[in-house]
């Protein structure tokens, strides 16, 4: 029955040293308390992107094959991906963004205007 509890830290560090470039770096803990077992992740700050993937797309994979893992053994598994320290978030301009997309907005009379004047 040990096996069964360790299942998804391994499984979990497994997947994850195949993912980045310093798998050395990985390190995985796992805790259980009345909320369920929760499983934090440290990884290489050069590899978070690696983990976290596209629009959070493999973090949200790794968290989604750890529900089944545990919904197998009767336990609720939440993954926590914990920021190294030295990393820096890029600053996004989607704020910048939305205020372009605003300005280029025209009115239906504007877009018909512009058609019949072709």
């Amino acid at each position: 029955m040990t096996e069964q509890k360790t299942t998804d830290k391994d499984f979990i560090e497994q997947v994850v040293k195949m993912l980045v470039d310093n798998p050395e770096d990985v390190k995985v803990d796992r805790k259980i308390d009345e909320m369920g077992v929760l499983i934090t992740l440290d990884v290489n700050a050069k590899d978070m992107g690696m983990v976290i993937g596209r629009e959070g797309a493999t973090a949200k994979a790794l968290r989604t094959l750890l529900r089944v893992i545990g919904a197998r053994n009767n336990a609720r598994v939440n993954l926590k991906i914990n920021e190294p320290e030295g990393s820096e978030r890029a600053q996004r301009n989607s704020g910048e963004k939305r205020e372009e997309k605003k300005e280029e907005k025209k009115s239906i009379d504007d877009v018909v205007y512009d058609i019949n004047n072709l």
